[in-house]
């Protein structure tokens, strides 16, 4: 959906990065540009809703939201906020997993700091659904952080540390985006996008042993299983925690032969009842976990 928007106030200028990301997901994914634009109008309200340019861009906005979430009633995600928050979550996370995978291999590149951005501007989009965990929270402030780094060492032609860093440096508290340029925002068409995969979650990860420990001015982030993008080939890796491209589903114990996408279906449906019971909805919980086993005992939805 192409934004019709009047120009944006000098008073709103901190959302626009959030705005961008909105028009740049449109196409790619409609709900997290729709939640996007809900957490710019959230900011956009404590900044500035009193100016005459201020009310007039912001009704603008607030009016292009509902229009939306009429226009895709049936996009589950935007139609459910519980859904929608796991929809934003697993979509930051798969973002973030595929920068800092290229970032420890030392492949770094403005598609590696336009990704890391754009993870931290997700997960600032997450505040809009509660208080992060301190998963989000770490890997919201890391990402920003990395972002600035690599672009300020690629711009002074300096060559970034893979991964955290082992010395005392100081990290931005998140929402700060010092050092980076305005125009970044998703990898453009034809970079390598985030691979799709079972949800992963940050808090099932710790630190290897044999990782430098942090100061306690640096955020703790999950280690990195190698991320395989889908413009590359897959690879088999010995390690059976790995998700792998070239994964077969097992025997179905109903009979019932399912393909991988199935299954993938299956897993995002069980993650959605999850995140109903953190929200203590349990309707929605067992809607979901209902969905899940039907699809899984009889292969159709």
């Amino acid at each position: 959906m192409a934004a019709s928007l009047p120009p944006l106030p000098v008073s709103l200028k901190p959302i626009q990065h959030y705005l961008k990301t909105a028009v740049e997901h449109d196409k790619r994914d409609p709900a997290v540009a729709y939640y996007c634009r809900l957490y710019a109008l959230q900011r956009g309200m404590e900044l500035d809703k009193s100016s005459p340019e201020g009310r007039t861009f912001l009704l603008s906005l607030m009016d292009l939201a509902e229009k939306t979430k009429k226009e895709m009633s049936d996009n589950e995600a935007i139609k459910s906020e519980v859904v929608g928050q796991a929809h934003v979550e697993d979509y930051a996370l798969k973002l973030f997993l595929y920068a800092d995978n290229e970032d420890r291999a030392a492949r770094f590149g403005k598609n590696v700091v336009k990704s890391f951005y754009t993870a931290g501007m997700l997960f600032d989009v997450l505040t809009q659904f509660g208080e992060p965990s301190e998963d989000i929270e770490a890997n919201r402030k890391y990402a920003k952080w990395k972002a600035a780094y690599i672009h300020n060492c690629l711009k002074n032609g300096e060559t970034p540390h893979p991964g955290p860093l082992d010395d005392d440096e100081n990290v931005p508290n998140p929402g700060e985006a010092d050092g980076v340029p305005p125009n970044i925002g998703f990898p453009e068409p034809g970079a390598p996008m985030p691979p799709s995969h079972p949800s992963i979650s940050a808090s099932q990860h710790t630190l290897p042993p044999t990782q430098p420990t942090l100061p306690p001015s640096q955020p703790v982030i999950p280690p990195i299983q190698p991320v395989i993008p889908p413009t590359q080939p897959a690879v088999s890796q010995p390690n059976s925690n790995q998700v792998s491209q070239t994964w077969i589903p097992p025997a179905n114990p109903a009979g019932v032969t399912l393909t991988a996408q199935e299954y993938q279906k299956a897993i995002k449906l069980c993650k959605y009842s999850i995140s109903a019971l953190q929200y203590e909805d349990p309707s929605t919980a067992v809607d979901n976990l209902a969905k899940a086993l039907k699809l899984l005992t009889t292969g159709q939805e």
